[in-house]
C-alpha cells in the first residue's frame, strides 16, 4: 500500500487490510467516526485466547524484522540467541508514559512509537522513491526503442525532516534486529509492551513440559523475543509476556516438549514458574531526537510567466491546512498517528509530512504542502484511505465545498502591480472561480472572494511570484462549508445551427 504510487489497491482492498491494525483500529473506534472499526478487539481476543498473535503475524513492522534477522542468518553464521533478563522498568515506563500523553490530549508519543505507523514512514519516506525512481529509469529506456508501455511518474521531492526521522528509526529497529532479533518489540514498543501485559492472563500460553524436557537449550538459541531459560534452575521457563508467538521453538525440540497448554494444566504440571521480577537498578539513557530544520520544498510547475522582481511582503499564516475529511485541527491532532499512508496515496503529492507547523507534538503528521502542489478538485483518496478516523470520508460532492482554508491576496506582491504586466495563473487553476480577474488600467488583475474558496491551494501552487507568493491559504481551525459558485448565465441567444455556436 505504501509502495503503491499509481493507486493499483482498491481502497477497500485496503480497508480490509487495515483492519486488524491495532492502534489505527484502536483510535478510529476512539474517535467514534466509526462502530464498524473494531479489529482492535479481534487483536485482543486472539491475545488473550493464544498471546501476542498480532506482533508474529499481523504488524509489519514485526514482519520487517523477521526479514532483517533471515538477512543477518545470510551474512553471518546463524544467531543463537540466549535467554535475557526482561527490561521491565523501561518497557512500563514508556507504556505508561505513552497512556497519559494520550489521556492528556497527545498522541506525540503513539506517532513516535506506533509500529504500523513507524513502517508507513519508513516505506512512504524511503523505500518508494526508490521504487518511483526505478520506474522512471525504465520508462527512459524504454522510450528509446519506442516502448511506452511504462510511463514515468513525476516526484515532487521528500521533506527533509521526515527522510532524517526515517533514516533514524530505520537504523534503529535494523540495527537491533539484525543483532538481538525482537528486542524493540519487547522492550520500546508500547503494542508490544501493551499485549505482553494482556498475555500474562491467556487461556493457553506456550510452556515447558518438564517430564519431556532434556533441558537441551535447543528451544532457547531459537527464540528471538529472548524468553525461555531452559537452563536456568531447575525447572525451565517462558516468560510468555515476551512471547510473540513465532514458534521457531516448536519444531526444534527432539523431544516435543515445548507445547501450548491451557492455564490449568501449566499449573498442574509446574512446567513453568512465575518470571523473577529483577529489582536490580539498571541505568537507562534517554536518547533524545536530534531535529534539524527543514529546507521548504520547491515548486515544479512550469511557469510561462517568470517575475523579474522578488516579492517583499512576507506571508504569515496564522493555521496550517490539514486535509479535507479532518473536521478540524484539534481533532486531526488528536488522532492521525502520521503513518504517512494518506501521503503515499495522494495523487498529487499535495499532502507532505510537517516539520513545526502543527507544533513540536504534531511533528510529521501530513500538512498540505502547497508549495508542492494542490488538492484535486474531485480527489477523496485520503479520505477513503485513513486507518484512524482522523480523515472521516467524504463524498466527491461535500469535498467540492468542503473549506479547509481561504484564500487571501497580497497586492503588492503580485507583479499585475509591481511590473505592471499580465498574469491570472491564479484565477485560471481556481476550480470554483474564488479568484477571478477585473480590470486594472489597461490589465487584469485578481479579486479573491473567500466565501466560495474551498482552500485546495491551486491559486497558491500556480502562483510565480518569489520567494513570498502572492495570494496564498490560511488554514481553518475549524473546517467550514463553502457558498457554492454562482453559475452566470449567457446574456447572449446561442444560434445551435451554426457550424461554430461558440
Amino acid at each position: 500500500m505504501f509502495l503503491d504510487y499509481r493507486n493499483i489497491v482498491p481502497t477497500a482492498i485496503t480497508g480490509y487490510i487495515l483492519y486488524l491494525q491495532f492502534i489505527p483500529s484502536l483510535m478510529k473506534f476512539i474517535s467514534g467516526i466509526s462502530f464498524a472499526a473494531l479489529g482492535f478487539i479481534i487483536i485482543l481476543v486472539l491475545t488473550f485466547l493464544f498471546g501476542r498473535i498480532y506482533c508474529s503475524s499481523i504488524c509489519p513492522l514485526g514482519t520487517f524484522q523477521d526479514i532483517v534477522g533471515r538477512i543477518s542468518n545470510r551474512f553471518k553464521r546463524k544467531r543463537k540467541f540466549r535467554y535475557k533478563e526482561p527490561h521491565n522498568i523501561l518497557r512500563y515506563t514508556i507504556l505508561l508514559a505513552t497512556i497519559i500523553f494520550y489521556l492528556s490530549g497527545s498522541i506525540f508519543l503513539i506517532n513516535l512509537l506506533d509500529p504500523y505507523s513507524n513502517f508507513g514512514k519508513m516505506s512512504g519516506t524511503l523505500f518508494r522513491p526508490i521504487i518511483v525512481g526505478a520506474n522512471n529509469l525504465i520508462s527512459f529506456i524504454i522510450g528509446k526503442f519506442n516502448m511506452y508501455w511504462l510511463f514515468p511518474y513525476e516526484f515532487r521531492g521528500l521533506e527533509i525532516i521526515a527522510v532524517i526521522y526515517a533514516v533514524l528509526f530505520l537504523s534503529v529497529v535494523f540495527f537491533l534486529s539484525y543483532k538481538y532479533g525482537r528486542l524493540y518489540c519487547n522492550t520500546i514498543c508500547p503494542v508490544g509492551t501493551l499485549l505482553g501485559f494482556l498475555s500474562k492472563f491467556s487461556f493457553y500460553k506456550i510452556a515447558i513440559d518438564k517430564d519431556n524436557c532434556k533441558l537441551c537449550g535447543i528451544c532457547e538459541r531459537v527464540c528471538k523475543a529472548n524468553c525461555i531459560s531452559s537452563l536456568k534452575g531447575d525447572v525451565p521457563e517462558v516468560d510468555f509476556s515476551r512471547c510473540i508467538s513465532c514458534y521457531n521453538c516448536f519444531p526444534v525440540c527432539p523431544t516435543k516438549g515445548i507445547k501450548y497448554f491451557r492455564v490449568k494444566n501449566i499449573e498442574n504440571n509446574r512446567s513453568v514458574s512465575k518470571p523473577e521480577i529483577d529489582t536490580k537498578k539498571r541505568d537507562f539513557i534517554l536518547k533524545s531526537l536530534i531535529y534539524l530544520f527543514g529546507l521548504s520544498g520547491l515548486s515544479f510547475a512550469q511557469q510561462k510567466i517568470i517575475p523579474k522582481k522578488l516579492s517583499k511582503n512576507p506571508i504569515f499564516k496564522k493555521y496550517p491546512v490539514s486535509p479535507p475529511g479532518s473536521i478540524s485541527l484539534e481533532h486531526f491532532n488528536d488522532t492521525c498517528t502520521a503513518c504517512h499512508l494518506c501521503v503515499s496515496a495522494c495523487p498529487s503529492q499535495v499532502l507532505q509530512p510537517s516539520y513545526l507547523e502543527y507544533g513540536f507534538l504534531g511533528m510529521l503528521q501530513p500538512r498540505m504542502d502547497y508549495d508542492k502542489s494542490f488538492c484535486n478538485y474531485e480527489c477523496i483518496l485520503c479520505s477513503e484511505i485513513c486507518p484512524t478516523g482522523a480523515i472521516s470520508l467524504l463524498s466527491v460532492n461535500e469535498k467540492k465545498t468542503r473549506q479547509i482554508g481561504r484564500v487571501n491576496f497580497i497586492q503588492d506582491n503580485c507583479i499585475v502591480y509591481t511590473e505592471n504586466t499580465d498574469c491570472g495563473a491564479c484565477s485560471e487553476h481556481c476550480p470554483t472561480k474564488a479568484v477571478s480577474m477585473v480590470p486594472y488600467k489597461n490589465l487584469m488583475s485578481p479579486k479573491i472572494n473567500q466565501e466560495i474558496c474551498i482552500g485546495c491551494g491551486a491559486c497558491e501552487y500556480a502562483c510565480p511570484v518569489k520567494p513570498y507568493k502572492a495570494i496564498y491559504v490560511d488554514g481553518n481551525p475549524v473546517h467550514l462549508t463553502a457558498k457554492k459558485p454562482e453559475i452566470k448565465k449567457l446574456d447572449k441567444k446561442v444560434d445551435y445551427k451554426e457550424d461554430f455556436p461558440f
